[in-house]
């Protein structure tokens, strides 16, 4: 079976992507003159919260991810980020490609509240490797990528927040229910209101006025 191992050296922002995404430089090297001809590459992303701290800012905002920080022994388990397929052209011993990995800003989604309530350091990851190499010197042999191999990689918070800032320049994103949407569209037609910044801002308003105007008819 031909050994590979791989590692990450380094994670940027697409800047020229159509939506959020990550590109990990990645390095996979097999023995000294292995002669791979292509490798149909799965990898899957997981967070490991377990392995770093968190200021009581960020603690805060994982609350809803994991409970209080006295429950954190139990509670702080990993979370699946991605799972991506890169074809890798041929190589002998070693060689670096890119792996592109689309992201989300959907706060439903667990990896994304994870990401955005961490203030600064690092992402601690594990990617987890599968697929199939198609490797020898002469014809070839199909093989499938051993599995147990993996790397771990610190990814810079600040490299996710330049790519949301990238998509989403000072701006949130929520993900809301057809009806719901109708219903607010509605409102913000009978309103004549211009955005649906001012859409929200005017119920905000009118929920936090609803409490004064019942205590003063009390």
């Amino acid at each position: 079976m031909t050994e590979l191992s791989f590692s990450c050296s380094g994670v940027r922002a697409d800047r020229y992507a159509a939506g959020p995404t990550l590109v990990f430089r990645l390095r996979i090297t097999a023995a000294p003159g292995t002669r791979v001809h292509a490798m149909a590459l799965r990898c899957q992303f997981r967070i490991e919260p377990a392995r770093r701290g968190y200021e009581p800012a960020e603690a805060a905002g994982l609350a809803d991810l994991f409970g209080e920080r006295a429950r954190w022994g139990s509670t702080l388990l990993p979370l699946q980020f991605a799972q991506v397929s890169l074809v890798v052209p041929g190589f002998t011993g070693e060689t670096e490609v890119d792996l592109p990995v689309p992201c989300s800003y959907d706060l439903d989604v667990a990896a994304t509240r994870y990401f955005r309530a961490l203030e600064g350091g690092e992402v601690p990851l594990l990617m987890l490797f599968a697929g199939t190499v198609f490797s020898g010197a002469g014809g070839f042999r199909v093989e499938p990528v051993p599995w147990d191999r993996e790397a771990s990689f610190g990814m810079p918070v600040a490299v996710w927040r330049e790519m949301i800032d990238q998509h989403f320049p000072g701006c949130g994103w929520v993900r809301l229910p057809r009806a719901t949407m109708d219903a607010l569209l509605a409102f913000r037609s009978r309103q004549a209101l211009p955005s649906w910044e001012a859409t929200v801002e005017s119920l905000l308003a009118s929920a936090q006025a609803a409490p004064l105007v019942a205590e003063a008819a009390s």
